[in-house]
């Protein structure tokens, strides 16, 4: 089993938070900087980690089958997300093109056959993609950290469960399940976490465009540990699909929200109640009499005290879960 500790270190400080990160009612979150790391790199690690994983899998893919190898690796990833965090043609811009073409080059579909079922499967899994970027990023901004993560991963290995158990019965050995567990660092749990990260500071857009880098990875991966020599044609699309990758990172970052272009990492918000702790003569109509309006203005620079207090405390507060 891997080093969890390293683990969390490496993907970042301030993992393993439970609700007290969650962005509460009176909170307006920002997307977290991923530090010296651009998004676009962490993109590039994921897919690079995914089709590492992939090649580095064939052995185990062998030994219980493609549907079992994919159940004890989502198994593994969710038990280490758990130890680690608790619980269209007019829409295709200009700069799309070259990454179809790419992707078109990269796969040669002309080599093969017409299979209407692989075609619709090839459809379902291009809706699944999408929604998968778009979930994925509407988890990064409502949970901090990688938390979101283990509540998702653990239900995706439940459901692979139900293909991968009766494929997988009757040949898992202790060395089998520890392939399974280190083969999960490299699938699910580098790239779910890389591409979350990277999805608070990325567009769907930029990142879609940039996940056509895939298919060129998977090729050079392929040449090194599997020793797959690339077509020509292979080739030529790898430099189309890096082209793309790289035209979709201009304008590619999310915009700040307010509260960022604010300049704090949060705009904490009191309650209604914590306002009324805070100005508890608030409603009730003050007098005019000279003597009570002197009153009042002690009384107001007192309130205003309190509020900078409960302000600087609540700032306080969220930089330690943080």
């Amino acid at each position: 089993m891997p080093d969890l500790g390293m683990l969390q270190e490496f993907l970042g400080g301030g993992l393993g938070r439970g609700p007290s990160d969650q962005a509460g009612p009176g909170m307006t979150t920002r997307a977290p900087s991923t530090g010296p790391v651009p998004p676009w790199g962490l993109a590039l690690a994921s897919m690079l980690s995914v089709q590492l994983g992939s090649a580095l899998s064939v052995h185990l893919i062998s030994a219980v089958g493609p549907a079992g190898t994919a159940w004890l690796r989502l198994s593994a990833g969710a038990l280490i997300f758990l130890a680690l965090a608790r619980p269209p043609l007019r829409a295709v811009r200009p700069h799309d093109m070259p990454a179809l073409l790419g992707v078109v080059l990269l796969t040669q579909p002309w080599h093969g056959g017409i299979n209407p079922a692989g075609i619709g499967f090839a459809g379902l899994a291009a809706i699944g993609w999408a929604t998968y970027i778009l979930l994925t990023q509407r988890i990064g901004d409502r949970f901090a950290g990688i938390g979101g993560l283990s509540l998702t991963v653990p239900i995706a290995a439940a459901t692979a469960a139900i293909f991968g158990i009766p494929q997988a019965t009757g040949h898992l050995t202790l060395g089998t399940l520890a392939a399974a567990a280190g083969l999960a660092i490299l699938l699910p749990v580098l790239p779910f976490a890389f591409e979350l990260l990277a999805l608070r500071q990325m567009t769907p857009t930029a990142f879609g465009t940039l996940m056509a880098l895939e298919p060129a990875i998977g090729v050079l991966l392929g040449l090194l540990v599997l020793h797959q020599k690339p077509a020509t044609t292979q080739l030529a699309g790898i430099l189309l699909v890096v082209l793309a990758g790289t035209a979709a990172q201009r304008g590619g970052r999310r915009r700040p929200q307010a509260s960022e272009r604010a300049g704090g990492e949060c705009c904490p918000i009191l309650s209604r109640k914590e306002l009324r702790a805070v100005f508890p003569g608030g409603r009730q109509r003050r007098s005019q009499a000279p003597g009570r309006r002197q009153a009042d203005h002690g009384a107001d620079r007192g309130s205003r005290l309190r509020l900078r207090g409960a302000l600087a405390g609540q700032a306080r507060s969220v930089g330690q879960t943080r």
